[in-house]
C-alpha cells in the first residue's frame, strides 16, 4: 500500500493546524506549528487571498492527511459514499472512521 512520506509536520504547517501526525510531539513546545506559524516554502509568508475554492481544497487536503490516504482512495471513498443514502459528508466521514476499527 502507497503511502504519503514526506515531512509530516510540513503537512501541519501547510494546513495551519495540528493535524497531530506525530503523536506526542504535537503536544509539546517543539511541534513545528507553533514554532512557525506560516506555510512552508519560498512564498510560505505571504499573504494569500483566501478563495472558496482554496477553502475546499485545503479541508479535502486536511482530511486525506488526517485518515491517511491518497488521492485515488479518497476519490473511491467519495463515490462510495454518494451511492449511500443520506448526507454525503457523514457518509464519507464513516466511512474513514471505519477504516480504523480494522
Amino acid at each position: 500500500m502507497a503511502r504519503d512520506r514526506g515531512s509530516q509536520c510540513k503537512q501541519c504547517r501547510r494546513e495551519g493546524e495540528k493535524l497531530f501526525l506525530k503523536g506526542e510531539r504535537c503536544l509539546t513546545e517543539k511541534c513545528a506549528v507553533e514554532r512557525r506559524a506560516y506555510p512552508p516554502g519560498d512564498h510560505g509568508r505571504g499573504r494569500q487571498k483566501q478563495s472558496e475554492y482554496r477553502l475546499q481544497l485545503r479541508e479535502k487536503q486536511k482530511a486525506r492527511r488526517y485518515y491517511g490516504v491518497l488521492e485515488k482512495q479518497f476519490r473511491n471513498y467519495y463515490a462510495k459514499a454518494t451511492r449511500q443514502p443520506g448526507v454525503t459528508g457523514e457518509n464519507l466521514l464513516r466511512l474513514l472512521e471505519s477504516r480504523f476499527d480494522n
